[in-house]
């Protein structure tokens, strides 16, 4: 789908682009939700209508608008922040698909999740398949999402990634350790093309934040 720009208005925006895997039709459509501009996906098989939801932060309602016509697998929580998982229980009810969180992150989390992921793990949506890579340092359990389009990789980062730099840390000197070797040895192993969808703000490309990846290391956060 032509004109995508990963950029949507905060609290109301949705856009939507496809891609192929495997040969087969995959809509991905990236919505903002709630008064933190929080990013949710929804990667879909169109052929069996299958799909994943990413982070359902926040606004039940328009959650739920946006997988109606689907059948969601599972709901992947990227990590156990309170706004990226606001929405979990309504639309978990609503649909019946199986909440899914990074190991450490647990107690974060109420209601709490049916499944506790590894990296590594896959999730079957229809006709592919996603892969789950653990990145500590945000959180404990940040997991992030990567679909292997026929195009080129496409990574859903949470907030272990964003446009300019890591997550926040909040100070833990520790826990930037964690998540820059995170970054090194689980994202930026992956190509230049790989475009990146955060959980919050407009999307990028690896080889766009990869030069600044010895400042970022620097700077100290």
């Amino acid at each position: 789908m032509t004109g995508y720009r990963g950029h949507v208005e905060a609290g109301s925006g949705l856009e939507r682009r496809q891609i192929t895997v495997g040969g087969a039709a995959v809509e991905i459509a990236k919505r903002s939700v709630g008064p933190m501009d929080n990013n949710a996906y929804l990667i879909t098989d169109v052929s069996s209508g299958e799909a994943l939801l990413i982070d359902a932060a926040n606004d039940a309602e328009a959650l739920l608008e946006l997988v109606a016509g689907v059948s969601v697998v599972a709901i992947h929580t990227t990590h156990g922040h309170y706004d990226h998982w606001q929405a979990v229980e309504a639309v978990r009810a609503a649909t019946g698909a199986p909440v899914l969180l990074g190991p450490g992150d647990q107690e974060m989390m109420e209601p709490a999740a049916d499944r506790v992921v590894a990296h590594g793990d896959e999730i079957k949506v229809g006709s592919f398949a996603v892969t789950l890579l653990q990145t500590p340092g945000h959180t404990p359990g940040s997991v992030c999402v990567l679909l292997r389009g026929d195009d080129r990789p496409h990574l859903f980062t949470g907030d272990t990634l964003f446009p300019g730099g890591p997550g926040n840390v909040f100070g833990n000197a520790d826990a930037f350790v964690q998540i820059m070797e995170s970054l090194r040895t689980r994202l930026f192993v992956l190509p230049d093309d790989t475009w990146v969808y955060p959980g919050h703000g407009d999307d990028t490309t690896l080889g766009a934040e990869r030069g600044s990846l010895d400042e970022w290391q620097a700077r100290g956060w």
